[in-house]
């Protein structure tokens, strides 16, 4: 049985606070990852699975999607986060039924998701039965035919959601929709939902393609790349070495974010000597520490500058044959440009006249400019029109469909982006949804389904009494936890597909399910043959992963055959979906793939391709732009920023570096300089004089929202020790998932209807 002692649990009051780090990664970063690594598995354990971490003979990691340099991996080609998550996901430690008979559901909803995190690794389907206190076990069999019998009393089948998160992979995303859809719904929320739909929502008006049109070798070869509302130190370590790259072939690097990041300003990497015993490579040339919120007013600052020089020097700024050739919409986006008021772009941003005149001048300088975003972006209200705003500027200078020059969303979960493109999204557009009709002969629904947020809204209305998470933490993902927690007691089922326990196993409906699945790093055999599986990184590169370690348990089963034992519950012997082969076999999978998606085509032959395959993108391989106008759309966009009232400040949630979104791999963030802990609030010191406070008040954090109606909605999260740390003044940061309290549910980007998570109104009060 797992060790349950309290080694886990810790006292927010002995959190030790320090200086900011000046690097990323060097020794400790190797230090850190070996001490997670054998705590988790043990040495042997360790070796055997660091060293087939992102080989091309092993398994894609369980953390972010960025890709490798194609044809040059290293013998280690991982990051410290990336080795947390492995030793997360491959522990020894496990959670099995003699555990859910010690510690009732009670007991367990007043641990913390750390807590939760260290117990282990799930081993068995496990039920509670309404009126429940404990979790008890069940078979599989019983558990599919409790999930068929659930979904076939509803009176629709919106009445039921499926949730995804983004370490699916492309097989597992592939049956999980094909099923949904057969049952007759298109509620599909995922992961994307929350994150980088604000991405998709901008690039698939501007350019025809909600995906980055760069490649890593684009990106070492470029001459300027500006790095907005991103912490690639924390959230997509391996970047860095690509970075680096391109800082050696001659790269600027412009970093525009409210925090200084460590990875951001120098980087040693632990490979190299002079990641070891020298002062490594400092990434940002310049740091543009920008208010919360004034990103798109830089944009259109930027841009009105570059018109105005190429005004004063025609022919030197601006691609005018690129503009005439392939866009639309240039000489309305010129003339909204040109009225924007620079004194408010200095107000709304925080910077300098002269720092963004430097900016504008780098842009003018090169002749391949790469830009890249995270949530620092999408998660505001205006986050579409601010990514808008940020692509016009590259279509100004013809940045768009030439080597060393793009967009770069940088996206987050390993295969997030591979799970839409496996149909994982609730408006999949009338081609695909015709060509998976004519593949298995159903007839999918065309009605658009709903994402997270609305899908919150029909649990929370009794619209919506069914809840399928495949994989993640919903309950901690998502915005407004009081309001999410609320509607998943609600339901009637909720079911959880996972690998680790966490807090949405604790808040269920009348019935709620675990079904504990294999991870990245597990074996997997299907009828006495090991499977493969594929993932598609940012850049759209398709590879396999293949996980070697034995299953935790043998009562484990893949997320593919968990998807295929539900749909052959709920719709019996005789459905046309050959869900038994698909669960037996994944290249049958792969085969239905190849003629269901445009680029998968011969699937099973190219993914096997020692570095896979990379799938089509028109804009970046053709100049070609799949919109309503038929070419890349310039968009105007009004200016939006937020300006702080008195009194009060601008909080945004974010990750620590001993985490990767809920998933806590430790209370330490070595870059921030905090340690043991994770209730801070960091704050800038004139803030702490100008509000009465000092370093260590503890407060309680109140958010004040006005809705539609003119009324203020207030929520709560108690008890934050004050951190002084260099931040615009009005400017905040606490990490989430301690922060989502503070988030309404209707509190949204426009157009993407993402949750507002990087801009949101609170006032401090002091702790009694």
């Amino acid at each position: 049985m797992t060790d349950t002692t309290d080694r886990y649990t810790f006292d927010e009051d002995d959190v030790v606070v320090t200086h900011e780090k000046s690097y990323a990664a060097g020794v400790p970063a190797v230090l850190v990852s070996l001490r997670r690594g054998l705590e988790q598995m043990g040495p042997v354990r360790t070796a055997r699975t660091l060293f087939k971490l992102n080989q091309r003979d092993g398994f894609d990691c369980p953390g972010c999607a960025w890709p490798e340099t194609p044809g040059h991996r290293k013998h280690a080609e991982f990051c410290e986060n990336g080795a947390k998550a492995v030793a997360e996901e491959a522990t020894t430690r496990t959670v099995t039924p003699e555990f859910f008979a010690e510690h009732s559901v009670a007991e367990l909803l007043g641990k913390t998701e750390f807590w939760l995190g260290q117990q282990g690794r799930l081993t068995h389907p496990m039920v509670l039965l309404p009126g429940g206190t404990h979790y008890e076990p069940i078979g599989w069999d019983a558990a599919f035919a409790m999930i068929a019998g659930e979904l076939r009393a509803l009176g629709s089948p919106d009445e039921a959601v499926f949730y995804t998160s983004g370490r699916t992979s492309n097989e597992a995303a592939f049956v999980y929709q094909l099923m949904i859809r057969a049952f007759g719904t298109n509620n599909l929320p995922d992961c994307s939902n929350m994150c980088h739909e604000s991405s998709g929502s901008a690039l698939v008006e501007m350019i025809g393609i909600g995906k980055g049109s760069v490649t890593v070798p684009d990106i070492e070869n470029a001459d300027l790349i500006l790095i907005a509302g991103q912490n690639p130190g924390t959230n997509h370590p391996r970047m860095l070495s690509t970075l680096e790259k391109a800082k050696g072939n001659g790269a600027k690097v412009i970093a525009i974010n409210p925090l200084p990041e460590a990875g951001l300003l120098r980087f040693k990497d632990p490979q190299k000597v002079h990641g070891v015993v020298g002062n490594g490579v400092q990434i940002a040339d310049e740091f543009l520490q920008i208010r919360i919120g004034g990103d798109q007013a830089l944009f259109q600052g930027l841009g009105r500058l570059l018109l105005e020089e190429e005004d004063r020097n025609p022919g030197t700024v601006i691609d005018r044959d690129f503009i005439d050739r392939h866009t639309a919409g240039f000489d309305d986006y010129a003339a909204a440009i040109r009225q924007v008021d620079l004194d408010l772009v200095v107000e709304a941003t925080g910077l300098t006249l002269e720092q963004i005149q430097q900016t504008a001048e780098a842009l003018i300088a090169s002749k391949k400019t790469i830009i890249c975003w995270a949530m620092g972006l999408t998660q505001h209200t205006h986050g579409v029109a601010t990514i808008q705003d940020a692509v016009n500027l590259l279509l100004l200078q013809g940045m768009i469909g030439k080597p060393g020059a793009g967009v770069c969303p940088v996206r987050g979960h390993s295969n997030v982006q591979g799970d839409r493109t496996m149909g994982i999204w609730e408006k999949m557009p009338e081609p695909f949804l015709t060509a998976l009709d004519t593949e298995f002969g159903i007839a999918s629904p065309r009605k658009h389904g709903l994402d997270a947020v609305d899908s919150i809204r029909a649990m929370r209305d009794g619209k919506a009494s069914v809840f399928v998470g495949m994989g993640g933490n919903f309950v901690s993902a998502t915005p407004d936890t009081a309001t999410t927690e609320a509607a998943l007691r609600n339901c009637a089922l909720t079911v959880q597909v996972s690998t680790k326990l966490n807090r949405s196993h604790l808040v269920t409906g009348r019935t709620g399910l675990i079904l504990p699945s294999l991870g990245r790093t597990d074996k997997d055999v299907q009828s006495g043959r090991k499977q493969q599986v594929s993932v598609e990184d940012s850049m759209s590169v398709v590879h396999l992963s293949r996980g070697s370690l034995p299953p935790a348990s043998k009562y484990l089963r893949s997320e593919v055959a968990i998807v295929c034992g539900i749909a052959q519950a709920l719709f019996g012997p005789d459905h046309p979906v050959p869900w038994q082969e698909f669960a037996a076999d994944y290249d049958r999978i792969r085969d239905s793939i190849a003629r269901v998606i445009p680029g998968f085509e011969d699937f099973n032959r190219k993914v096997r391709a020692p570095d896979g395959f990379a799938l089509p993108h028109p804009p970046r391989d053709e100049r070609r732009f799949d919109t309503t106008t038929g070419k890349a759309n310039f968009t105007v966009n009004a200016l939006s920023w937020l300006p702080v009232p008195a009194g009060k400040l601008i909080l945004q949630t974010m990750r620590s570096h001993d985490q990767y979104n809920t998933t806590i791999y430790g209370l330490d963030d070595r870059y921030r300089g905090v340690k043991g802990g994770r209730r801070v609030l960091f704050i800038n010191t004139d803030d702490l004089a100008a509000l009465g406070f000092t370093d260590g008040d503890r407060v309680d954090l109140v958010s004040e929202w006005t809705t539609p109606d003119g009324t203020v909605q207030e929520r709560r999260a108690d008890d934050f020790r004050l951190v002084p740390y260099p931040t615009p003044v009005g400017n905040v940061a606490a990490y989430y998932p301690e922060t989502n309290p503070l988030i309404p549910l209707d509190h949204v980007a426009v157009t993407s209807n993402t949750p507002v998570s990087k801009a949101v109104l609170i006032r401090l009060e002091r702790r009694s």
